[in-house]
């Protein structure tokens, strides 16, 4: 089942470990006069690409989630409060093991952080 998805590109965009997030980052173009975001809180493990093309975000497989608990060797400790999420796209596949996952529409500015901009909506949340 699909959580959400986007026909915009994105492309990774900061990664910070002392915070566990991760943000992708669509920015504006000819089309969208908008950043658009994902963000990931509470990264345990991530296998990722730096670019998803129309991406959509599911709840990872099987086989997918049982890949990014090795990664993130926490499969014994795994609990209800970690999502393993799939964000496919139209050549690739990555993997996410987080806590919170939320898309973010607003802003124009594709240096301002994520949740900054008076302008920016969550739109999508997960977790």
């Amino acid at each position: 089942m699909v959580a959400f998805s986007s026909g915009r590109t994105f492309r990774v965009w900061r990664y910070g470990v002392g915070h566990s997030q991760l943000l992708l980052r669509a920015v504006p173009d000819e089309v969208d006069s908008a950043c658009l975001d994902l963000l990931f809180e509470g990264v345990s493990a991530m296998k990722m690409a730096t670019r998803f093309e129309s991406m959509e975000i599911t709840l990872a497989g099987t086989g997918e989630a049982r890949e990014i608990l090795e990664i993130s060797g926490l499969a014994d400790v795994w609990g209800e409060r970690s999502l393993a999420l799939a964000l496919r796209s139209r050549e690739v596949t990555g993997l996410v093991l987080c806590q919170r996952a939320s898309a973010l529409l607003g802003g124009t500015d594709p240096f301002e952080a994520p949740g900054v901009s008076a302008e920016q909506s969550e739109i999508w949340s997960s977790g």
